[in-house]
C-alpha cells in the first residue's frame, strides 16, 4: 500500500469531476456499524468498481471524505498515553512507534467514499498502513483506559461499614 494516498484522492476527485457526479464533501462519515456494507477493498481495490455498481443501482449522490495525519493527533494520542496507567515498557514502545509516525505529517492517510441506500451505507475506503498503526494505538489506549474504569469499584475508595 503506498504510503501517501494522495494520488488516489486526486484521481478519484478527477473522476468525479469529469463524470459529472455530484458530490458532497462530508466533513467525516458517522459510524453505524449495524447499517454500513464495506467494499471488500482487498480483492477489489479500484474505486471505480464501487462507483459503478453506485451508478447502476441509481444513487444521485455520492459522499467523499479524505484526511491528512497532523502533527496534533499524535501528540493527543501522547497525552492519552502519558495519563495511562499502562506499565512503563509499554508506555515507551507505543511512544516510540508515535513518534515514528511523525514523519507521516500531512500525508493522506485516508480516503473514503460512500453512499446511502435503503437505509444502508455502503463504503468505500483505503486507509494507509501506518494509519491503521496508528488507529490501533488508540484502540489499544481506549481499551487500556475501559479495562482501567472496569476495575474501578466506582465508589472511589469509600465504602459503607452497615
Amino acid at each position: 500500500m503506498a504510503l501517501d494516498l494522495e494520488s488516489l484522492r486526486t484521481e478519484i476527485i478527477s473522476h468525479l469531476t469529469k463524470s459529472e457526479t455530484p458530490v458532497f464533501h462530508a466533513a467525516h462519515r458517522a459510524v453505524d456499524p449495524l447499517n454500513q456494507i464495506y467494499w471488500d477493498v482487498e480483492r477489489y481495490p479500484d474505486y471505480r468498481a464501487f462507483l459503478s455498481v453506485a451508478r447502476n443501482a441509481g444513487v444521485k449522490l455520492l459522499n467523499f471524505y479524505h484526511q491528512t495525519l497532523a502533527v496534533e493527533q499524535i501528540d493527543e494520542a501522547l497525552d492519552e498515553l502519558e495519563d495511562s496507567d499502562l506499565p512503563l515498557d509499554e508506555k515507551r514502545q507505543y511512544s516510540n512507534r508515535l513518534k515514528q509516525l511523525r514523519e507521516f505529517e500531512g500525508f493522506t492517510c485516508s480516503v473514503e467514499l460512500w453512499f446511502s441506500l435503503d437505509g444502508k451505507t455502503y463504503v468505500f475506503e483505503q486507509h494507509t498502513e501506518w494509519y491503521e498503526s496508528l488507529t490501533d494505538i488508540l484502540a489499544e489506549l481506549e481499551a487500556a483506559d475501559d479495562e482501567e474504569e472496569a476495575s474501578d469499584d466506582g465508589f472511589g475508595g469509600y465504602f459503607s461499614n452497615n
